[in-house]
């Protein structure tokens, strides 16, 4: 599907996460500045949080009451480093896990994950693929 705004993406992730339950583990890939966080924000409002949703590039990981944990991996060079820092403990408990770059951690991923991929097209316009 597409999306014209950061809105419309925000919607989008909405009416997605009407179809997410407890534990289950979302891979978030796009490039950088691709909308990522913003579709985040959307998983959280469908979720009822009304935190600020902010990426987590520093703390590897924002926990959002138990409910939501956003990833990200960017600086991650391996799935060892993840479960050093005790990340991967958080794809077996009772939240929704959404991680951005994923591809950094593969080899401790959980084997059935869902996944999102988001295509920038241009400055405003989004290219949205949910599996």
């Amino acid at each position: 599907m597409r999306s014209h705004s950061a809105e419309e993406t925000i919607q989008i992730a909405e009416q997605y996460a009407k179809s997410l339950q407890k534990g289950d583990v979302v891979l978030l890939c796009g490039e950088m500045g691709a909308g990522k966080t913003v579709f985040v924000k959307g998983v959280a409002r469908a979720l009822g949080i009304d935190e600020e949703i902010t990426s987590p590039t520093y703390a590897y990981m924002n926990d959002y009451g138990g409910k939501l944990y956003h990833y990200d991996c960017y600086r991650l060079t391996s799935g060892a480093q993840a479960e050093a820092l005790g990340l991967t403990d958080y794809f077996y408990a009772d939240g929704i896990c959404v991680i951005e770059w994923s591809e950094n951690i593969a080899e401790v991923l959980p084997e059935h994950c869902k996944k999102v991929t988001i295509r920038k097209l241009s400055e405003t316009e989004r290219e949205i693929v949910c599996e």
